[in-house]
């Protein structure tokens, strides 16, 4: 097995991996920038604004803003959570293993296979991405008809999209030094392109800030008012700030991970508040007007090349390209590392194939092609579909808060049991833990049921009007988590545990591997 160069570093973090039964497999290759990139591309702030800006602008008008920082505070004390346990924890499959450390194997299993799950579904609304800005840059992006047809988009979507996953599939193969090259350089694009795209719009502003008061009408006619049509706007924002656990979840490829995982969790969540709140606030201060359906259809792609002209709106956008890229290549690589983590234990069918690393490449190629089928998969059941964009996207997001609240709530019982011990001498919440626990699970718990909630505007806005579309969010998520644990309950808990070829060499004293169930 290939490893990467022994020093006294990589020592002590493999002596760390030991502790969990695991021996090291995955290659040591990245750096402080590497984790934080990896944080960051999954987050990636071009690819979620200009990805549902659309959707928020059409739901709550210019009001939608102030979503932003409201999901930003409850996900940052999630990620404050989260980098405790990168410090205590730094292994691969980070939601899975922490929940099964903090809660017990069961809450563990259901966790890692939520956000297995949610990942192939984000993998699928990420690539989606690619539509919303090919087909602005040149109309020879559009393979299917010419866009005016009922199913043209939604066709052309998946054709683009499918693309893309072929790709993260192939580099994501091929080990990830070279993920971490392609990743690492299209964060530094990003931004640095998304600071150009702040400037610019600043520059070109035609109104003050008071224009995140207006809601141009979109509470008429909602059953709370404007407080009902802003919580359906707020899925804009809740796509957008999620996926920071993925620079803990490379946590056996990188470095002094306990150290340097907590801080890139926390910088880029803040990172990508900051820029992205800047970059919604500009644009609609700086577009040209505010009347009109661009806006709620082209969204942030409209108003770059409104503001900026098509030459420089246009290069602007392959900027966006590029971000949509990385994100989605992130995404791929944290599903495969928590499909090798649960492999690694014997927790999904084929566990021992799937978590074989490739001795070239020191990666687990076959779940990265298995995920990447997946991911092609559910494009294809909605090729059809023309509300694939916010159908797909929404889905991914409410088992990722599930995930995550299996991850919080499990951690919140454990501080009040006094079980909880942070890592010593590393990052550590303190005397704060306790309240940002319980903000944490409070608001992970409020936004899964807001995301959820069956709403014809978010998964029935257009004919054909079908009871099983307005509810099929809460029916596949039901499916999935139902069917899901029932299979682990009765088949795969019986088999769990540390497969030999994967455990921590024993001390002499222990004849015995260790197991994920003690």
């Amino acid at each position: 097995m290939t490893t990467a160069p022994p020093g006294p570093r990589t020592a002590e973090d493999d002596a760390e991996l030991a502790e969990f039964g695991y021996r090291p497999e995955l290659k040591r290759t990245l750096g402080n920038f590497h984790t934080f990139a990896a944080g960051i591309s999954y987050i990636s702030i071009l690819t979620g604004t200009f990805q549902l800006f659309y959707f928020g602008y059409a739901s709550g008008g210019p009001a939608y803003w102030w979503s932003w920082p409201l999901v930003f505070g409850g996900q940052f004390m999630v990620a404050l959570c989260f980098a405790e346990l990168a410090a205590r924890y730094p292994v691969a499959g980070s939601i899975y293993n922490w929940s099964k450390k903090v809660g017990n194997p069961h809450v563990g299993w259901l966790a890692g296979w939520m956000m297995l799950l949610a990942s192939v579904v984000s993998i699928a609304a990420v690539a989606l991405a690619y539509q919303l800005t090919l087909p602005q840059i040149s109309s020879f992006f559009q393979f299917v008809g010419d866009g005016t047809g009922k199913y043209d988009v939604a066709t052309n979507a998946v054709l683009l999209a499918a693309v893309l996953i072929l790709f993260t599939t192939v580099v994501n193969a091929f080990g990830v030094k070279l993920m971490a090259r392609i990743n690492t350089a299209g964060v530094f694009l990003e931004l640095i392109a998304t600071v150009v795209l702040i400037v610019l719009f600043a520059v070109n502003v035609v109104r003050g800030p008071e224009v995140v008061t207006e809601t141009a009408g979109t509470g008429t006619g909602q059953p709370y008012g404007y407080l009902g049509a802003f919580l359906v706007a707020s899925l804009a924002s809740a796509y957008v700030m999620y996926g920071f656990d993925t620079a803990a979840s490379l946590g056996e490829e990188s470095l002094d991970p306990s150290r340097n995982a907590p801080r890139a969790i926390i910088r880029a969540i803040v990172a990508s508040f900051v820029l992205g709140g800047l970059v919604l606030l500009l644009a609609l201060m700086s577009v040209s007007s505010l009347r009109g359906d661009k806006l709620s259809t082209d969204g942030l792609q409209y108003i770059v090349l409104d503001v900026l002209g098509p030459t420089a709106g246009k290069a602007m956008l392959w900027c966006v390209l590029i971000a949509v890229t990385v994100c989605a290549l992130a995404v791929h690589t944290a599903a495969v590392r928590l499909a090798f983590a649960m492999a690694r234990d014997n927790n999904l069918p084929g566990s021992a194939r799937l978590a074989k690393v490739s001795p070239k490449f020191g990666t687990p190629i076959l779940p990265t092609v298995i995920i990447g089928v997946l991911a092609l998969g559910i494009l294809l059941v909605n090729i059809r579909q023309p509300q694939i964009f916010t159908v797909v996207t929404s889905i991914g997001i409410i088992m990722i808060y599930i995930a995550y609240l299996l991850v919080t709530a499990p951690m919140l019982v454990a501080r009040l049991r006094g079980k909880w011990q942070p890592a010593e001498g590393k990052f550590s919440l303190g005397r704060w833990g306790l309240p940002v626990n319980i903000v944490a699970v409070l608001w992970g718990g409020f936004m899964t049921l807001n995301l959820i909630w069956p709403r014809a505007a978010v998964y029935n806005a257009a004919a054909p009007y079908h009871w099983y579309l307005r509810w099929g969010a809460v029916l596949f998520v039901g499916v999935i988590a139902v069917g899901g644990f029932a299979y682990y309950w009765f088949v795969q808990r019986h088999r769990t545990g540390v497969l030999a070829e994967h455990a921590a060499v024993a001390p002499p004293e222990s004849a015995e591997p260790k197991e994920v169930t003690h």
